[in-house]
């Protein structure tokens, strides 16, 4: 049986480089599972788009699941790259000689806007490797469109969906149908900009990179706690931060910035075709970390 992914905050973790190479920085990776298992998340996950998986050598992606396992004793979601069954399954594969019964889903993206046949891809990952599957639908990536109410008829009963992962705006909009349509937890994305919009049209929380994943927290744990004005007043603060990040070709360097300013990675090198954040931005993104820092300490 495919247990469906538990509600909250899962973090997406960045790949963090170092030097002019860009190699790989282990205890950077180490140094951000320790935080996102100290600030409290339901779980993370590795090698998503986020991690720039796609950047990744085969050994350096074994590598990052090898660190992820070791240093936190959180359930982990492993992102899958391809959109080909056939290494979908291998890159699953992989993974689980890796980090075994740690893994909690497999994220896969959606393939085909075709319902039938992405029902075929999905059920053919899972009877081949026996895991629940995080649907993400992320056109921007994928390059491939489907209707909400098409993800819902490949979805709908299907028993290797443990979760999905809407990342198509309007995302308010393919939340509210998805999530009246199926019986598994669907989580926003998208550097958390809809976050408010997305739990008031029935998201289940977020999984996402964000830079103050504190922010994130603190957003769906007033939800749960207090409703729509509670969530609102939470997010707030750390609003300007997310959509700060959110600028088109840079938000994944703008992001890696913010965590090196925060101490969280010692160097914010981005792979190409990956472009870093301008120096332009530098004061104006302290600005926001600050705004940012101050919420999380008053909520302490």
């Amino acid at each position: 049986m495919v247990t469906s992914l538990q509600p909250g905050v899962w973090g997406v973790l960045a790949t963090p480089f170092t030097g002019s190479v860009l190699d790989l920085d282990e205890s950077g990776l180490a140094r951000l599972c320790e935080h996102y298992q100290s600030i409290g998340v339901t779980g993370l996950t590795a090698l998503g788009v986020f991690g720039e998986a796609a950047r990744l050598t085969e050994q350096e992606r074994a590598t990052v699941l090898e660190i992820v396992t070791d240093t936190c004793e959180l359930p982990i979601v492993v992102g899958a790259t391809s959109l080909s069954t056939r290494v979908v399954i291998d890159e699953v594969n992989q993974a689980v000689e890796i980090v075994g019964d740690r893994i909690a889903a497999v994220m896969v993206q959606v393939n085909t806007a075709a319902p039938s046949a992405l029902t075929d891809h999905l059920a053919a990952v899972h009877d081949a490797t026996g895991l629940g599957i995080v649907v993400q639908d992320y056109p921007a990536v994928s390059g491939v469109s489907i209707r909400p109410e098409s993800l819902v008829a490949a979805l709908r009963g299907q028993p290797f969906c443990a979760a999905v992962k809407a990342e198509s705006p309007p995302t308010a909009v393919a939340i509210h149908a998805l999530a009246a349509g199926l019986q598994v937890p669907v989580f926003g994305g998208l550097g958390g900009i809809g976050l408010l919009d997305e739990l008031a049209a029935g998201a289940a929380g977020a999984m996402t990179g964000f830079s103050a994943p504190e922010g994130l927290l603190a957003c769906v744990r007033a939800w749960e706690q207090g409703g729509y004005e509670a969530a609102r007043e939470a997010w707030l603060p750390y609003l300007p931060l997310a959509t700060f990040e959110q600028q088109v070709g840079i938000a994944l360097g703008i992001r890696k910035e913010a965590l090196r300013m925060r101490g969280l990675i010692a160097e914010s090198g981005v792979r190409l075709p990956g472009r870093g954040m301008p120096d332009e931005l530098s004061e104006q993104l302290g600005r926001h970390l600050d705004a940012a820092k101050s919420a999380a300490a008053a909520t302490l």
